[in-house]
């Protein structure tokens, strides 16, 4: 089978034609006519195949050309898509594999990341319990220790912080627990959350040093009142032994007949543990310093150190050999003569029992006061008496009044201090008790 135009055909035949016969003559007008028909059928094209032929039009030509070409191009795609199939699939399994692996590493950094974050959380919180579990001790061992140092005589409030509870933490905190991050709160980028995590532990570092600055400052504060109370009751003692060393008495003795009111329990030994804090010893040795300068207290409230009368201390007639008033001969002055006017009250110089209340010859009216250990006090040429034999006289008390009775020339107190009912120079009590006061 084979196809060629139409003009190609006739010209085969009319060459064939052209060498059987002579061509026959036509007229001049017929072949003008004829020559539109001629081009006409000229403009298919013709397929001449075992002496058939088949016309065939333009536009049928190129549809079944197009037709043939799409074919050849489609069975061409096929037979390469065939061809080509596995390594295709092979390279889309491995590009879907690759993407899968990379969202699950992903996956699991974002996992790490919370985990670490949760973890990290937890600690926090943990650490900072407890940090809170140590200041609510600490606080809780201050607030003791201020209840002991209320016990001190003077000794100035210690201040305190309000003792931190549980619910501090929960403020802080909260009692949650930190749970993962999900996708159903607000979306928060890591930078973002880690600058949010770094501020809430700078915040939490600051409230722990707040309260820590504030527990030093207390414990600053009961430190320095101790130390003080230390010191004072140390001075105290050794100016009260100064004393007694000053009048030659023996302290040993006169503390153990010194008077003492109502008291009285089983003895209970003072014992601190051996992991006594520095702060503990120290209060025991202040509670024992403060319980000897008490004992100290009650023997020196014994001692007639005090002026008998008021104002500034004034002198007529000294202790020692004299020349008697009115003999005119020298004469043994067994007290202090201190210039006074009538009815101006005497006061007692120690706490003590008195055993002369009336009139004693050359003494006109006296008072005697008894004040243990061997010593006592005479008050003489009182004008009134105020108190009575027997009855229990405190320091300062107005046991009578100045006068001028008995041997005297006018009004005037005479003041004896005796020891064992031997008279003694007062101003040796009198100096003693203004070095003491002036300490």
């Amino acid at each position: 089978m084979s196809y060629s135009p139409s003009r190609f055909s006739e010209h085969a035949q009319h060459h064939s034609q052209h060498h059987n016969r002579a061509p026959a003559r036509r007229p001049h007008g017929a072949s003008g006519k004829a020559a539109p028909a001629q081009s006409q059928r000229n403009s298919g094209y013709t397929l001449a195949h075992a002496g058939k032929q088949v016309r065939f039009g333009p536009v049928v030509f190129w549809i079944v050309v197009g037709t043939v070409t799409l074919l050849g191009a489609w069975s061409a795609a096929t037979a390469t898509y065939f061809a080509f199939r596995d390594d295709v699939l092979t390279r889309l399994i491995a590009r879907q594999a690759e993407m899968q692996y990379s969202y699950e590493d992903r996956i699991a950094e974002l996992r790490a990341r919370i985990d670490r974050t949760t973890s990290r959380q937890l600690l926090d919180q943990e650490q900072f319990e407890q940090k809170l579990d140590q200041i609510i001790r600490r606080q809780a061992a201050l607030d003791s220790r201020t209840a002991a140092l209320s016990g001190l005589p003077d000794t100035a409030a210690t201040g305190s912080i309000k003792p931190a509870t549980r619910s501090l933490t929960d403020k802080l905190f909260g009692r949650a627990k930190p749970s993962p991050i999900n996708d159903t709160g607000t979306k928060v980028t890591q930078p973002e959350r880690q600058s949010h995590l770094d501020g809430k532990d700078q915040s939490l570092d600051v409230t722990i040093a707040r309260l820590q600055t504030s527990l030093d400052h207390v414990e600053n504060r009961q430190s320095a009142i101790l130390n003080s109370a230390e010191g004072t009751f140390e001075k105290r003692i050794q100016k009260m032994r100064s004393l007694f060393a000053d009048l030659g008495l023996n302290v040993a003795q006169m503390e153990a007949a010194a008077p003492r009111a109502g008291v009285g329990g089983p003895y209970v030994p003072v014992k601190l543990s051996a992991d006594a804090s520095p702060f503990d010893r120290q209060l025991q040795r202040v509670n024992i310093s403060r319980a000897q300068a008490e004992r100290l207290n009650r023997t020196l409230a014994m001692i007639p150190y005090r002026k008998p009368t008021l104002g500034e201390a004034e002198y007529s007639s000294g202790f020692g050999v004299r020349m008697d008033p009115f003999l005119g001969r020298p004469a043994m002055h067994t007290g202090l003569d201190f210039r006074a006017s009538t009815g101006d009250p005497v006061r007692a110089t120690a706490n003590g029992k008195v055993v002369t209340a009336g009139w004693a010859g050359g003494y006109g009216r006296m008072v005697e006061i008894d004040h243990g250990n061997g010593l006592s006090t005479r008050y003489g040429h009182l004008s009134e008496i105020h108190v009575k034999v027997g009855e229990q006289i405190h320091i300062g008390q107005v046991v009578g009044a100045v006068g001028s009775t008995g041997r005297s020339t006018g009004p005037h107190l005479h003041y004896e201090t005796r020891i064992d009912g031997d008279a003694v120079d007062p101003q040796k009590f009198l100096r003693a008790g203004t070095r003491f006061a002036a300490n």
